[in-house]
């Protein structure tokens, strides 16, 4: 039986350092697939060794120390020589020999940059920084851009080929590149909070909600006057300022029934902080916007109201700027509050890809239910629920589909 402490010692590790090793360890070797394997190694042996040798007092280090050693063996190896006779193996062995975890500035931006390499096909840019640097499984990713995960897997297996064999750099590009890849590094980083935010309710994985911040605000750094950067951090900051709000007892609580008076005034300050410096650089984009949005919901705690006018035209100029389907349904949403449930509901009529959208089943059986039409809003209560990836939200799902049944 697996020790608990060990077990929860390498599963912080993993959540909360998985990508800065793995960055490490890639560097290193340009190989991701293979670092991925040596670190999978080294967490597989952690959960053996620990519960008998106990939790060593720098996991981190110890599990770098045993993926280099895997490396190792790999690059000595009589298979791996015939097969990669390019690999400079000498020279990798010396530069693994000097890795500290502790003590070597975190490689996860370059990482995410080669990411982002012309090489790699611009499709799967973001995907691939959430499955390498983030430490998102291919399920949660195909979930997120409705794709079957085998097919997503094979575009990402792929890509981590392609950097193999075309020996991409893990150097930090010039800062005169970093523009043309700003915005892959952004979709990643907003992706690794959407995922954590849309598909785990309040039960975000606390590592991954900071590190999407963090990095954010590196961007934030190296590229003060990218407004998007700011725009980004704001985004990140004002939505998560409303956590501690977002549940009772297990159960979601939808933003409009929430507690203002549990929101979170210095995030949202900080939030606001970034917003205003986005808003002073004059360039208007997609993260402002989605920011804008949510300070409006935030400026509740203030007027006692929600401001549903300027809602609904904040979402259709971000409809128009940058249309995805997410956006499409929280339109219709809003929609419905300015012109009544039948405008919203028409609107998700018209829109494609929802069959397997739960945001869109979630809204048609809400508006449904406004509408009384109680056998459709429990059947797409229904649908919504099957399609919900977390217990806080299939149980407020739950209990609105069950109330209709017991009228």
């Amino acid at each position: 039986m697996v020790d608990l402490k060990a077990r929860n010692s390498a599963e912080n590790s993993a959540r909360g350092s998985y990508g800065r090793l793995l960055a490490l360890l890639a560097a290193a070797s340009r190989d991701i697939a293979g670092a991925e394997d040596a670190l999978a190694d080294a967490f597989e042996r952690a959960l053996t060794t620990w519960p008998r040798d106990g939790v060593p007092s720098n996991p981190d280090g110890w599990l770098l120390t045993v993926a280099r050693n895997r490396q190792r063996d790999v690059w000595k190896s009589a298979p791996h020589r015939m097969n990669d006779p390019l690999t400079s193996a000498p020279e990798t062995y010396d530069h693994l020999a000097e890795l500290d975890p502790d003590a070597i500035e975190d490689k996860r931006l370059e990482l995410m940059l080669v990411c982002a390499h012309p090489a790699i096909s611009p499709a799967v840019h973001t995907p691939l920084m959430l499955d390498v640097v983030l430490g998102y499984t291919a399920k949660d990713i195909a979930r997120a851009f409705a794709l079957p995960s085998s097919t997503l897997a094979a575009r990402l297996g792929r890509a981590k080929r392609r950097i193999r064999e075309a020996g991409i750099s893990f150097e930090l590009p010039d800062r005169s590149i970093l523009p043309e890849r700003v915005d892959a590094v952004q979709a990643a980083v907003y992706g690794a909070f959407a995922i954590d935010w849309h598909t785990s309710g309040v039960e975000m994985r606390d590592g991954l909600a900071s590190e999407a911040l963090h990095l954010a605000e590196t961007l934030c750094t190296l590229l003060p006057e990218d407004p998007e950067a700011h725009g980004l951090a704001a985004l990140i900051l004002l939505s998560t300022s409303r956590l501690p709000a977002r549940r009772i007892d297990g159960v979601l609580v939808p933003i409009q029934a929430q507690d203002v008076q549990r929101w979170d005034e210095a995030t949202i300050a900080r939030g606001e902080s970034h917003l205003r410096r986005a808003h002073a650089i004059g360039a208007l984009g997609r993260f402002q916007l989605e920011a804008t949005i949510q300070a409006v919901h935030c400026a509740r705690r203030h007027t006692g109201s929600t401001d549903w006018a300027t809602l609904r035209a904040l979402h259709t100029t971000l409809d128009a700027l940058a249309p995805t389907l997410g956006g499409s349904v929280a339109l219709a949403a809003v929609t419905a509050e300015t012109d009544g449930p039948e405008s919203g509901l028409r609107m998700l009529d018209e829109l494609d890809g929802t069959e397997r959208f739960q945001p869109a089943w979630a809204v048609r059986a809400h508006l449904l239910e406004r509408l009384g039409r109680v056998e459709e809003s429990v059947v797409a209560y229904e649908k919504a629920i099957s399609l919900s990836a977390d217990v806080p939200t299939r149980r407020y799902l739950r209990g609105r589909a069950d109330a209709l049944l017991t009228r």
